[in-house]
């Protein structure tokens, strides 16, 4: 197959280091791509929301296949145009999308089918939302309702800081249009965990958990960002409470999403919290996490390609899964400042050095190459270090060894990926 990975993160990466590896793989193609997934497919100048020039390509490339990795062209229908020139494409309709599309829709669904979530409720309108607040008086989480790419979500233990967090999102518009409206609801008290299924419209297969860390400081300290590190298996996810989650959350919402008439193909990621009373839905996402793919892809024995082809074209009774039974850690180096402000274009050496390790992948999230053909940095996630050991502790030992190995003098990381799971 000839195919075009859409997207140019550390997803992607990780999406196309797998995919390379099949044998039923002609060539491959990534749009926009960057610097590291340049080693294993050609990289097309077509931004990621370019649906246009996207479905172009499709065509000039003779593309047989379509893996889109981001949300956001997802959300603007690029699956349903793919779909319409009659080629498969991994990732679900616009319709289906809006389960991360609209975190208030996605409620109202999970409300709807008795599947487990927080209470919660919609707001238009910010005095409204602040009543509900003062009236609710305990902590909650304010949620602008669309695409905020991760961030935006404020845990609010006062009163002020709700009340603040309704005004940054719906009047100082810190999320633009995604905070329009919002969603108010309880604060959950509990383990965060990712979990991770295929489906074909019909039916889902579990792909396993992992466990993300979003602050940006070592303890979990400081703002959200897009994720700092994780680590797969997680051990919160056991056979038995994976069971549970597969029965409770993800079978159910695949069958009330073809009953709602978007059924939904691709990847479902929930985020999770586990408490006393079982697993509950904190958000779907409609893609692979990221840095969670990193880790997951890491761990994946089986064909990637088979795999996400299966899950496209109503296949997965074909599909068996095999993985390393290892774990695999992804410790995430960013620019300096970020999730504020960051330099781009400093420049990157010796991650030459981190691959020739052991065990230890450097996965590319926001690099490129300069004029001179340096590695330089071009976002404020830059590389996830990920490597694989017998226990988690021994992956990240690998992995910060990878990170050492690294010239970076502009980037930082996190010190402590994969504690929950050391510390049990």
């Amino acid at each position: 197959m000839n195919v075009l990975l859409v997207g140019g993160g550390g997803r992607e990466h990780a999406l196309a280091w797998a995919i390379s590896k099949s044998p039923k793989l002609t060539k491959l193609y990534a749009a926009p791509g960057n610097a590291g997934i340049a080693d294993v497919a050609e990289c097309i100048d077509i931004d990621a929301e370019d649906i246009r020039g996207l479905c172009a390509a499709v065509t000039d490339l003779k593309i047989d296949f379509v893996v889109v990795g981001p949300e956001a062209p997802l959300v603007e229908g690029l699956a349903d145009k793919i779909n319409a020139m009659d080629i498969p494409v991994f990732g679900p309709s616009a319709a289906a999308a809006e389960l991360e599309g609209s975190k208030g829709m996605m409620k109202d669904l999970l409300a709807k089918y008795d599947i487990p979530t927080a209470d919660y409720q919609r707001f238009d309108e910010p005095d409204a939302a602040k009543e509900y607040i003062r009236v609710k008086n305990h902590p909650v989480v304010v949620k602008a309702d669309g695409l905020a790419a991760g961030k935006g979500v404020i845990l609010s233990h006062t009163l002020n800081e709700a009340y603040a967090a309704v005004d940054h999102i719906m009047i100082e518009e810190a999320f633009g249009h995604a905070g329009a409206e919002i969603v108010i609801e309880e604060f959950m008290v509990g383990e965060e965990a990712s979990f991770f299924a295929l489906c074909d419209g019909t039916r889902a297969i579990p792909l396993g958990g992992a466990q993300d860390h979003k602050q940006v400081h070592d303890g979990d300290h400081g703002a959200n960002t897009g994720g700092m590190g994780a680590y797969s298996p997680a051990p919160v996810l056991d056979d038995a409470m994976q069971k549970q989650i597969m029965d409770k959350i993800i079978t159910p919402t695949v069958e009330a999403m073809a009953k709602e008439g978007a059924p939904y193909t691709g990847v479902l990621f929930a985020g999770l919290m586990i408490t006393e009373d079982g697993p509950k839905v904190i958000e779907f996402n409609v893609r692979f996490g990221d840095p969670e793919c990193q880790p997951i892809m890491s761990r994946l024995k089986s064909d990637a390609l088979d795999m996400l082809h299966a899950a496209a074209t109503g296949n997965l009774d074909k599909i068996k899964l095999k993985w390393d039974k290892r774990a695999a850690l992804t410790v995430v180096l960013a620019a300096k400042g970020y999730p504020g402000k960051y330099r781009k274009g400093t420049v990157i050496k010796r991650v030459e050095d981190a691959n020739a390790l052991d065990d230890v992948t450097v996965f590319h999230a926001g690099t490129a190459l300069n004029d001179d053909g340096a590695l330089v940095a071009n976002g404020g996630r830059v590389l996830g270090v990920t490597a694989l050991g017998d226990t988690v502790a021994e992956a990240q030992k690998r992995a910060y060894a990878g990170v050492d190995a690294i010239d970076w003098p502009e980037g930082f990381c996190r010190r402590d990926i994969g504690w929950r799971a050391i510390d049990r």
